[in-house]
Protein backbone atom coordinates (compact mmCIF):
# COMPACT_ATOMS: atom_id res chain seq x y z
CA UNK A 1 0.00 0.00 0.00
CA UNK A 2 1.34 3.42 -0.93
CA UNK A 3 -0.04 6.95 -0.97
CA UNK A 4 1.02 8.91 -4.06
CA UNK A 5 -0.27 12.35 -3.00
CA UNK A 6 -0.42 13.80 0.52
CA UNK A 7 -2.67 16.81 1.09
CA UNK A 8 -1.17 19.04 3.77
CA UNK A 9 -3.84 21.74 3.54
CA UNK A 10 -6.33 22.04 6.39
CA UNK A 11 -10.08 21.93 6.01
CA UNK A 12 -11.82 24.79 4.16
CA UNK A 13 -8.95 25.36 1.73
CA UNK A 14 -10.63 23.67 -1.24
CA UNK A 15 -9.82 20.17 -0.07
CA UNK A 16 -13.02 18.59 -1.40
CA UNK A 17 -12.51 20.10 -4.82
CA UNK A 18 -8.94 18.80 -4.70
CA UNK A 19 -10.22 15.35 -3.77
CA UNK A 20 -12.46 15.29 -6.85
CA UNK A 21 -9.65 16.62 -9.04
CA UNK A 22 -7.20 13.95 -7.89
CA UNK A 23 -9.76 11.25 -8.52
CA UNK A 24 -10.40 12.65 -11.99
CA UNK A 25 -6.66 12.47 -12.67
CA UNK A 26 -6.52 8.79 -11.76
CA UNK A 27 -5.02 9.30 -8.29
CA UNK A 28 -8.02 8.10 -6.32
CA UNK A 29 -9.70 6.92 -4.31
CA UNK A 30 -8.78 9.97 -2.24
CA UNK A 31 -9.17 9.93 1.53
CA UNK A 32 -11.01 12.94 3.01
CA UNK A 33 -12.74 13.60 6.33
CA UNK A 34 -15.91 12.46 4.58
CA UNK A 35 -14.46 8.93 4.65
CA UNK A 36 -14.16 9.11 8.45
CA UNK A 37 -17.82 10.10 8.69
CA UNK A 38 -18.77 7.15 6.49
CA UNK A 39 -16.58 4.58 8.24
CA UNK A 40 -16.36 5.96 11.76
CA UNK A 41 -16.61 2.70 13.67
CA UNK A 42 -13.34 1.53 12.11
CA UNK A 43 -11.49 4.79 11.45
CA UNK A 44 -12.18 6.90 14.55
CA UNK A 45 -10.26 4.62 16.97
CA UNK A 46 -7.39 4.40 14.48
CA UNK A 47 -7.12 8.18 14.22
CA UNK A 48 -7.07 8.43 18.01
CA UNK A 49 -4.16 6.00 17.99
CA UNK A 50 -2.36 8.03 15.34
CA UNK A 51 -2.77 11.20 17.39
CA UNK A 52 -1.09 9.63 20.43
CA UNK A 53 1.83 8.33 18.40
CA UNK A 54 0.84 4.77 17.46
CA UNK A 55 -0.40 5.12 13.87
CA UNK A 56 -1.48 2.26 11.67
CA UNK A 57 -1.08 4.02 8.34
CA UNK A 58 -1.50 0.92 6.19
CA UNK A 59 -4.85 0.21 7.81
CA UNK A 60 -6.05 3.82 7.72
CA UNK A 61 -5.23 4.31 4.05
CA UNK A 62 -6.05 0.82 2.84
CA UNK A 63 -7.54 1.16 -0.65
CA UNK A 64 -6.60 4.84 -1.09
CA UNK A 65 -4.02 6.30 -3.47
CA UNK A 66 -4.12 9.86 -2.16
CA UNK A 67 -5.35 11.78 0.88
CA UNK A 68 -6.44 15.35 1.58
CA UNK A 69 -8.17 17.39 4.30
CA UNK A 70 -8.20 16.57 7.98
CA UNK A 71 -7.21 14.19 9.54
CA UNK A 72 -4.41 13.80 6.97
CA UNK A 73 -3.38 17.47 7.19
CA UNK A 74 -2.43 17.09 10.85
CA UNK A 75 -0.01 14.27 10.02
CA UNK A 76 1.70 15.68 6.92
CA UNK A 77 5.18 15.39 8.43
CA UNK A 78 4.78 11.77 9.52
CA UNK A 79 3.16 10.80 6.23
CA UNK A 80 5.85 12.52 4.16
CA UNK A 81 8.41 10.37 5.98
CA UNK A 82 6.31 7.21 5.70
CA UNK A 83 5.75 7.68 1.95
CA UNK A 84 8.97 9.33 0.72
CA UNK A 85 8.01 9.12 -2.95
CA UNK A 86 4.64 10.83 -2.43
CA UNK A 87 4.16 14.40 -3.62
CA UNK A 88 2.73 16.94 -1.17
CA UNK A 89 0.04 19.47 -2.02
CA UNK A 90 -0.65 22.37 0.33
CA UNK A 91 -4.12 23.58 -0.60
CA UNK A 92 -4.32 27.26 0.28
CA UNK A 93 -6.53 30.30 0.40
CA UNK A 94 -5.95 33.69 2.00
CA UNK A 95 -6.01 33.60 5.82
CA UNK A 96 -8.95 36.00 5.96
CA UNK A 97 -11.01 34.02 3.45
CA UNK A 98 -10.14 30.77 5.21
CA UNK A 99 -11.21 32.18 8.58
CA UNK A 100 -14.59 33.31 7.24
CA UNK A 101 -15.28 29.82 5.90
CA UNK A 102 -13.80 27.92 8.85
CA UNK A 103 -15.68 29.98 11.44
CA UNK A 104 -19.04 29.23 9.79
CA UNK A 105 -18.40 25.51 9.33
CA UNK A 106 -15.78 23.43 11.15
CA UNK A 107 -15.30 25.84 14.05
CA UNK A 108 -19.04 26.22 14.56
CA UNK A 109 -19.39 22.44 14.55
CA UNK A 110 -16.58 22.04 17.10
CA UNK A 111 -17.92 24.79 19.35
CA UNK A 112 -21.21 22.88 19.54
CA UNK A 113 -19.56 19.54 20.33
CA UNK A 114 -21.15 19.28 23.79
CA UNK A 115 -24.59 19.43 22.21
CA UNK A 116 -23.92 17.03 19.35
CA UNK A 117 -26.21 13.99 19.13
CA UNK A 118 -24.86 10.81 20.74
CA UNK A 119 -23.94 9.16 17.44
CA UNK A 120 -21.65 12.11 16.64
CA UNK A 121 -19.81 12.22 19.97
CA UNK A 122 -16.99 9.80 19.06
CA UNK A 123 -16.39 11.70 15.84
CA UNK A 124 -16.32 15.05 17.65
CA UNK A 125 -13.84 13.76 20.24
CA UNK A 126 -11.57 12.44 17.51
CA UNK A 127 -11.81 15.71 15.55
CA UNK A 128 -10.82 17.73 18.62
CA UNK A 129 -7.71 15.59 19.09
CA UNK A 130 -6.76 15.75 15.41
CA UNK A 131 -7.30 19.51 15.10
CA UNK A 132 -5.38 19.95 18.34
CA UNK A 133 -2.39 18.19 16.85
CA UNK A 134 -2.31 20.86 14.15
CA UNK A 135 -2.65 23.63 16.74
CA UNK A 136 -6.30 24.58 16.17
CA UNK A 137 -8.26 23.12 19.12
CA UNK A 138 -8.87 25.67 21.86
CA UNK A 139 -8.40 28.64 19.58
CA UNK A 140 -11.53 30.82 19.54
CA UNK A 141 -10.71 34.33 18.38
CA UNK A 142 -10.14 35.43 14.81
CA UNK A 143 -6.56 36.39 15.64
CA UNK A 144 -5.78 33.04 17.28
CA UNK A 145 -7.23 31.00 14.45
CA UNK A 146 -5.52 32.98 11.70
CA UNK A 147 -2.23 32.68 13.60
CA UNK A 148 -2.71 28.89 13.81
CA UNK A 149 -3.48 28.75 10.09
CA UNK A 150 -0.42 30.78 9.16
CA UNK A 151 1.77 28.68 11.45
CA UNK A 152 0.57 25.50 9.76
CA UNK A 153 1.22 26.89 6.29
CA UNK A 154 4.69 28.08 7.27
CA UNK A 155 5.56 24.73 8.85
CA UNK A 156 4.63 22.80 5.71
CA UNK A 157 6.59 25.16 3.47
CA UNK A 158 9.63 24.86 5.73
CA UNK A 159 9.33 21.11 6.19
CA UNK A 160 8.86 19.87 2.61
CA UNK A 161 11.50 20.41 -0.12
CA UNK A 162 10.32 22.81 -2.80
CA UNK A 163 10.57 20.23 -5.57
CA UNK A 164 8.23 17.91 -3.67
CA UNK A 165 5.64 20.57 -2.69
CA UNK A 166 2.88 22.37 -4.57
CA UNK A 167 1.15 25.29 -2.89
CA UNK A 168 -2.18 25.23 -4.68
CA UNK A 169 -5.29 27.40 -4.80
CA UNK A 170 -8.38 25.85 -6.37
CA UNK A 171 -8.97 29.04 -8.37
CA UNK A 172 -5.76 28.28 -10.29
CA UNK A 173 -7.51 25.37 -11.98
CA UNK A 174 -6.00 22.32 -13.62
CA UNK A 175 -2.74 23.62 -15.10
CA UNK A 176 -0.43 23.89 -12.06
CA UNK A 177 -1.85 20.74 -10.52
CA UNK A 178 -1.43 18.67 -13.68
CA UNK A 179 2.05 20.04 -14.31
CA UNK A 180 3.11 19.09 -10.77
CA UNK A 181 1.61 15.60 -11.03
CA UNK A 182 2.63 14.91 -14.62
CA UNK A 183 -0.94 14.50 -15.85
CA UNK A 184 -2.74 15.82 -18.92
CA UNK A 185 -5.17 18.70 -18.35
CA UNK A 186 -8.79 17.44 -18.54
CA UNK A 187 -11.20 19.11 -20.92
CA UNK A 188 -13.81 19.85 -18.26
CA UNK A 189 -13.77 22.66 -15.72
CA UNK A 190 -11.94 22.21 -12.43
CA UNK A 191 -14.38 20.95 -9.75
CA UNK A 192 -15.86 23.61 -7.47
CA UNK A 193 -17.75 22.14 -4.55
CA UNK A 194 -18.24 21.87 -0.79
CA UNK A 195 -19.47 25.36 -0.10
CA UNK A 196 -20.93 26.01 3.36
CA UNK A 197 -24.31 24.53 2.47
CA UNK A 198 -22.60 21.40 1.12
CA UNK A 199 -20.60 21.12 4.34
CA UNK A 200 -23.65 21.11 6.60
CA UNK A 201 -25.53 18.75 4.28
CA UNK A 202 -22.61 16.32 4.55
CA UNK A 203 -22.62 16.53 8.35
CA UNK A 204 -26.37 15.99 8.54
CA UNK A 205 -26.12 13.08 6.12
CA UNK A 206 -23.63 11.30 8.38
CA UNK A 207 -26.43 10.39 10.77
Amino acid sequence: MSIDVIGAGVGRTGTYSLKLALERLGLGPTHHMEEVLKDGARQIPLWHQAAVGTPQWDELYRGFKSAVDWPTASFWKELAAKFPSAKVILSYRSPESWYESFSETINKLMQGADHAPPHMQPFMAMAAVVLGKAGFTGKTTREELIAAYNAHVDAVKAGIPADRLLVFEARQGWEPLCRFLGREVPAEEFPRTNNRVDFWDRIKGSG
